[in-house]
């Protein structure tokens, strides 16, 4: 089966496998984008693709809805035209409409065309333990197609949880969500993987490929992306699988 991937920013890619057209964490406003709140966010960055430029959308596979990093005021009005939405159930009951909420190992069919993938949801957790009341529910995705297998891991820091994922699918292409996000008002605490835990889940899932996400375009975002190579170009196991896409340009996996 054909499968492509197109980078569009952050966290958010067009996928297409077979006949079914995928998007990710839609986040599509222009920048630079100001968005307020506990712990503000900055867009400085805009999608190599604008909503207008999109094909029509069958799945959405939305980490979370409470960050603008993941969704914003456009990618919600793209969300709100897709077929379907694939979230966490708490996502799903604010956003109503075709949102679908999916509970850690839960699993849902989805068909478009002559093309059926199941997507399960996996284990997410966006930030330090004992920081989930302030950052919310979040949820990764295993898509399973003929012939292979994605990740997207959503925005989550490694924790033991994670380790289950390599347990029960064998994974050919993992979208890791990285940049060690931090902000001014947590200090030292990290909400999202930094490259050196990448490279751990990494090992864990066994994936012949790993595509960087959610390490560009906002300001809390902070680790350099050459320390990502660096994490997996130094590791012998890991030495070849590291696979950087073009914004915008879609790419066959």
């Amino acid at each position: 089966m054909n499968i492509t991937a197109t980078y569009l920013g952050t966290a958010t890619v067009l996928l297409r496998i077979g006949d079914l057209t995928v998007l990710t964490d839609p986040a599509l406003d222009p920048a630079p984008a100001d968005h307020p709140g506990a712990r503000p966010l900055r867009r400085t960055a805009g999608p190599a693709l604008t909503a207008a430029e999109l094909p029509p959308v069958d799945l959405v596979l939305l980490s979370h809805d409470q960050h603008a990093d993941n969704l914003d005021p456009t990618g919600r009005e793209v969300l709100a035209g897709a077929d379907l939405v694939l979230t966490t159930p708490e996502g799903a009951e604010r956003l109503g409409g075709r949102a679908e909420g999916l509970a850690p190992w839960e699993s849902r069919k989805v068909t478009a065309g002559m093309t059926t993938v199941t997507v399960t949801s996996t284990p997410a957790r966006h930030g330090p333990e004992g920081t989930e009341q302030a950052t919310g529910p979040v949820t990764g995705f295993v898509v399973a197609y003929e012939g292979g297998t994605l990740y997207v891991s959503g925005d989550t820091v490694r924790h033991d949880a994670l380790t289950e994922i390599g347990d029960r699918f064998r994974v050919d292409t993992a979208f890791l969500h990285l940049g060690d996000a931090h902000f001014p008002s947590t200090g030292d605490r990290a909400f999202s993987m930094s490259a050196t835990e990448g490279a751990a889940l990494a090992h864990i899932l066994g994936a012949r490929t790993v595509i960087p996400l959610h390490f560009d375009s906002w300001d809390h975002l902070a680790e350099d992306p050459a320390r990502i190579t660096e994490a997996f170009e130094g590791d012998p196991e890991l030495r070849g699988r590291l696979r950087w896409l073009r914004p915008g340009v879609p790419e066959t996996l």
